[in-house]
């Protein structure tokens, strides 16, 4: 067994001193929450608006998922457009694609405003596919993109797969037909079971660096409005007509708002004094996924690269695959070499033990990671490859697969930024600015990061302002 050591986490400033909450305190906004999602909105909020910011955090600072996860920027959900579309509607599965894909310019404003110096690339990415149906998903989805007035991703079948010349009509213009070395070039693999590559812009970042550095940058620019408590658990939010209650442990927050910047799985305990039940609906809100990673270290001779492989062509066409990522990394002072991330083994955390960040890494999830390693994309049969990091973390799927994102139906006191669906970096930064939205006192218009997540959970108990919204099929 191996123990959980996050490259993320290897490059933050061991010297930083966290702060412990010292005493009661009143504020206008408390974020629970100190990961991406939740440093991204104290960013948002303070920059927008002259409202005070109070963050609470029960570890230290992106010490949870987003110091724990594959570090991919990518502007996708973990289901298909169409899928959404089916469900929803184009217009709104649409506006939502449109939504996170604003976090590429969100993402850059921050850098720019912040005037943060630490690594980010942005790319060309590819996904290789492996059979027809996970072709056919991904020219529905070009479909809804176009119906939608957003570009097709670009989808290259190779000639040698045997359905390319009988694709139905409706879909010309979405592909183009390649030869078999063209994918195999894109997903720099000899494997030949790999029938079509989709590409589209990718990334890579280091969130956990990323919101130590825009923590840096609030603390300087904003000490009279901003706070973040590490090591401060939340344990019992009492929401009120027009504020809240925050028990956090020997002393008590007072704030206006509450936002929830979570994986989800918190043990926080909600109770609402006009009594209707949001704490048992919170708890059912998100379900988790314990993901497992591996990186090596490897010459510098590369360009930086994100590509995901869906290996099994008899899987569900919108799970089961493996992805990796190449960039420079500085691993001892001085020292910068390319690190290869590689991640896809994954266990429910209902079927798991309870998840804790302590767990060591199963020796199995490495065996899987390093065996499509040597048949996929490092391929010398001599090479023994030495893993300096192996870590997992914590995924919360919304039910929609759609992020959670704005106000608690029931309480509006209460909002959520929340529900990572397994690709969370740039949902998350749309997420901070809507949330601001809502706090800046806009009339937001609903979407599918208000809904989807909680139809099932809450029943239709707003029927008559989401009839118009979804044209829903569930059973």
């Amino acid at each position: 067994m191996r123990k959980n050591i996050s490259p993320w986490l290897h490059q933050l400033d061991t010297s930083r001193a966290s702060v412990r909450l010292a005493e009661d305190l009143t504020t206008d906004v408390t974020i629970i929450g100190a990961g991406i999602a939740g440093i991204s909105t104290a960013f948002e909020i303070l920059e927008q608006t002259h409202q005070r910011v109070v963050v609470l955090e029960s570890s230290k600072l992106a010490h949870g998922a987003t110091g724990h996860n594959a570090g991919q920027l990518i502007a996708h959900f973990e289901r298909g457009l169409e899928s959404i579309a089916q469900e929803y509607g184009i217009e709104k599965a649409v506006a939502a694609q449109r939504a996170i894909e604003s976090g590429w310019d969100i993402l850059e404003r921050i850098y720019t405003t912040a005037r943060l110096d630490i690594p980010y690339f942005s790319f060309i990415g590819h996904t290789g596919l492996t059979s027809k149906g996970q072709v056919l998903m991904r020219l529905e989805n070009n479909r809804v993109r176009v119906a939608g007035g957003l570009t097709p991703e670009a989808l290259r079948i190779a000639d040698t797969s045997a359905f390319v010349h009988t694709l139905d009509a409706k879909y010309q213009g979405l592909y183009s037909i390649v030869p078999l070395h063209e994918v195999q070039e894109a997903l720099e693999t000899e494997r030949t079971d790999f029938i079509a590559v989709l590409s589209y812009r990718k990334g890579c970042l280091n969130s956990a660096l990323f919101c130590q550095e825009v923590l840096r940058y609030l603390e300087q620019k904003y000490p009279d409005r901003f706070s973040l408590y590490e090591h401060t658990p939340a344990h019992k939010l009492v929401l009120r007509n027009h504020s809240a209650l925050i028990d956090a442990g020997e002393h008590v927050v007072k704030t206006s708002r509450v936002v929830l910047c979570t994986n989800g799985f918190e043990n926080i305990r909600i109770f609402s004094e006009n009594g209707l039940d949001i704490d048992a609906k919170y708890h059912h809100l998100v379900s988790g996924t314990q993901g497992f990673m591996s990186g090596y270290l490897e010459q510098r001779n590369k360009e930086p690269i994100a590509i995901s492989y869906f290996t099994d062509p008899s899987t569900d066409p919108e799970n089961s695959y493996y992805y990796l990522t190449r960039r420079p990394y500085e691993y001892e002072k001085g020292k910068e070499h390319n690190l290869i991330c590689i991640g896809g083994p994954d266990i429910p955390l209902e079927e798991s033990l309870p998840y804790s960040r302590d767990l060591e890494y199963p020796d199995e999830c490495a065996s899987m990671i390093d065996q499509f390693v040597k048949s996929t994309y490092d391929l010398d049969p001599n090479k023994k490859i030495e893993y300096q990091f192996t870590w997992h973390g914590l995924m919360g799927y919304t039910r929609s697969g759609i992020r959670m994102v704005g106000p608690e139906p029931k309480n509006p006191v209460l909002l959520y930024n929340l529900g990572c669906n397994g690709i969370g970096i740039l949902p998350a930064l749309y997420g901070a600015t809507k949330i601001v939205r809502h706090l800046s006192g806009e009339d937001v218009e609903i979407s599918l990061f208000d809904i989807p997540a909680r139809v099932e959970t809450y029943g239709r108990t707003r029927s008559s302002l989401l009839s118009h919204l979804f044209r829903s099929r569930r059973e």
